[in-house]
């Protein structure tokens, strides 16, 4: 029997986990809620890692398991695989969606000075900081499968613009 999670209860359960720790828990304290949700995440990477690898054999290399994120694990998740993955053979990888369902809803108000202006404005960095809320969740998640590999690792995302994203994977030596 597979057991599922409709995908309004995920986005609705990532909305209000981004809400209650950036704006409530840790309100003063962006950082703060950015390791939390990252830990959370990579919690739940951990875990489906196990149910998604019980009946594979053990990975022989890095870009084995990389591949099977872009295409076994995002399929199984998100209902498609990874748009892109580019590698320099020396230990990065950058996964590419090209509409990250997280942030398929997503929307940024623009700045109310003139387009003009210097895009490091306070408001600019306001509106990235909120969206990047949204992208530690994930990055813990790929960071905790990973770990659950024998792959230890950094996970950063990065918007190129909305809703693609990238995530660039650093493995440890």
């Amino acid at each position: 029997m597979v057991r599922e999670v409709a995908e309004s209860c995920v986005d609705t359960m990532l909305m209000e986990m981004v809400a209650m720790y950036s704006g409530r828990f840790y309100a003063n304290k962006p950082e703060l809620a950015a390791r939390r949700i990252e830990a959370i995440g990579y919690q739940v990477g951990h875990q489906l890692s196990e149910r998604y690898t019980m009946e594979r054999p053990r990975f022989s290399d890095h870009l084995e398991a990389i591949k099977f994120i872009c295409k076994d694990f995002w399929s199984e998740v998100f209902k498609k695989q990874i748009d892109n993955l580019k590698t320099n053979h020396r230990g990065t990888f950058v996964l590419q969606d090209n509409k990250f369902r997280w942030l398929s809803r997503v929307s940024v108000e623009p700045s109310p000075e003139k387009e003009t202006e210097d895009p490091s404005t306070p408001g600019e960095s306001k509106a990235a900081q909120a969206v990047s809320m949204y992208l530690y969740f994930p990055c813990g998640i790929i960071r905790g499968v990973l770990s659950n590999l024998g792959i230890p690792c950094a996970v950063s995302a990065d918007i190129s613009s909305l809703p693609t994203c990238s995530f660039v994977i650093r493995v440890k030596a």
